[in-house]
């Protein structure tokens, strides 16, 4: 008599950015394929696995609640084990394990392969060895061109394809779509070269590596088979794609293979840093069908002494130029960035110049961050620390200009005609996204008519705006 079993059931909780996304569908097919069973309560769960965040301090504490709160369903007898993974789980391994008890586990990058067997040896036991840190830097050569090569040896996390479209001689990856969303992030490389004072990343990420371009494409169309309509392009540093590969890759020839996919109809390029921007990728970027004009541009400051501290490049007049190139080229085109306030040294004058450049910029979206140290950056031990009330104080003053400007920058959206994209019915109305919005951080536009299916994309006037968020009538 043959015995069977069901399958274990598990939960992937995501905290983070649309890179984690990728990163637990990639855990999502591997559990699958290794005889589990995706739930989508954590309540439900025999195994609940948290892919953490370990940007900044928020995004640490956000990580830590998530798994104390997976902890206590222990207590209701349905979960019996806890995984931290993700980048917070790789960034601090044993220290994390030690901190945090109430984990079952702490695995890193490395064990994703065999997540499987990890997952059911906790159950039936087992205490894995916490994972030990090291900076993924040194893993790669340090020539980006060399890279390539040695990549099968090393685990690089959502540089994945489908199981199914690999290459028979090639190494075969996985992804399994969590969501039912008409968009989805797709992971053009990993990691980063820069280095900048305040960033961490590159430490638990590793140096850049890009994805080869037919890899990218292949998982594009199987993304559409899903019923994906928009591509969220997405990586550590999107301007840097093709450094590390041979011929001709780079972000202007990759972007006009993907827009030859059937059936996708938007492309949507993310993470794009300033000084890296040359004329040929804003030309692909703003000419290429498919291509929504939308950029993600990474200023961190304006003031140019705190981008040198930063290690960093740029002053408000060459972003105003880069700016005003684009909206000369594409008005309607969105525009999106971060600053950091605080940041050691940082004087009133040099946050005076921050402000009036966000009022100069005039941005669809800006967030606003208070500086804080991360461990093993060179901003941890610079002198000029301020106190923690006075870089609130500065957060506060430049996010209160920022949610000014941004609505007003909404505000001047209300008369034009855009196309949107639908995702969502509540409350009574459609859900929409225009081109100039990112997904879930740039805003919506809401519209009376409900009678749109999700994955549609309809021709509207914005005839009033909510903060950010804009309303649309039909055409």
């Amino acid at each position: 008599m043959t015995v069977t079993h069901a399958p274990i059931k598990v939960h992937i909780s995501t905290l983070g950015c649309a890179r984690n996304d990728v990163d637990s569908e990639e855990l999502a097919a591997r559990l699958e394929q290794g005889g589990f069973e995706l739930v989508d309560e954590a309540s439900e769960a025999e195994t609940v696995v948290v892919n953490t965040c370990g940007f900044v301090e928020q995004a640490k504490k956000d990580s830590i609640d998530t798994l104390l709160a997976a902890a206590d369903l222990k207590a209701s007898g349905t979960t019996r084990a806890v995984v931290a993974v993700g980048c917070m789980a790789e960034r601090y391994g044993v220290q994390l394990a030690e901190e945090l008890p109430e984990a079952d586990a702490v695995l890193g990058f490395d064990d994703y392969a065999d997540i499987a067997d990890k997952l059911r040896g906790i159950l039936n036991g087992q205490v894995p060895e916490a994972h030990i840190p090291r900076d993924r830097r040194k893993l790669l050569p340090l020539s980006p061109s060399a890279r390539p090569a040695a990549a099968a040896s090393v685990a690089v996390p959502g540089h994945a394809i489908p199981e199914g479209l690999a290459p028979a001689s090639g190494p075969r990856s996985w992804r399994r779509r969590m969501g039912s969303g008409p968009s989805s992030p797709l992971k053009i490389a990993s990691g980063c070269d820069r280095r900048c004072s305040f960033c961490a990343i590159p430490m638990f990420r590793g140096s850049y590596l890009s994805r080869p371009m037919d890899d990218v494409v292949a998982e594009a169309r199987w993304l559409v088979e899903e019923g994906v309509k928009e591509l969220f392009l997405v990586s550590e540093n999107t301007s840097s794609y093709g450094k590390d590969l041979s011929g001709q890759a780079s972000l202007e020839a990759l972007l006009p293979e993907l827009a030859r996919v059937d059936g996708l109809d938007w492309i949507r390029v993310s993470y794009l840093q300033p000084a890296e921007i040359r004329p040929s990728m804003l030309d692909a970027m703003l000419r290429t069908p498919k291509v929504v004009p939308y950029f993600d541009l990474s200023f961190q400051h304006a003031a140019p002494r705190v981008l040198r501290s930063m290690r960093r490049f740029g002053d408000p007049d060459s972003f105003l130029s880069l700016i005003g190139k684009i909206r000369e080229a594409a008005p309607e085109a969105g525009i999106r960035s971060n600053v950091i306030a605080g940041f050691p040294g940082e004087t009133e004058e040099d946050v005076e110049i921050l402000r009036q450049f966000i009022i100069d910029a005039n941005l669809d979206v800006l967030g606003v961050f208070a500086y804080s140290d991360e461990d093993g950056t060179e901003g941890e031990t610079m002198s000029g620390h301020l106190d923690a009330d006075v870089i609130e104080e500065r957060r506060a003053i430049l996010a209160d200009t920022s949610i000014e400007v941004c609505e007003s920058r909404a505000a001047e959206r209300i008369g034009d005609t855009a196309v949107v994209l639908v995702e969502d019915h509540a409350d009574g109305v459609t859900v929409a996204r225009g081109p100039h919005q990112g997904p879930e951080t740039d805003g919506v536009v809401t519209i009376e008519d409900t009678g749109f299916a999700i994955g549609d994309l309809v021709p509207i006037t914005y005839v009033d705006s909510i903060g950010i968020d804009l309303v649309g009538e039909p055409r």
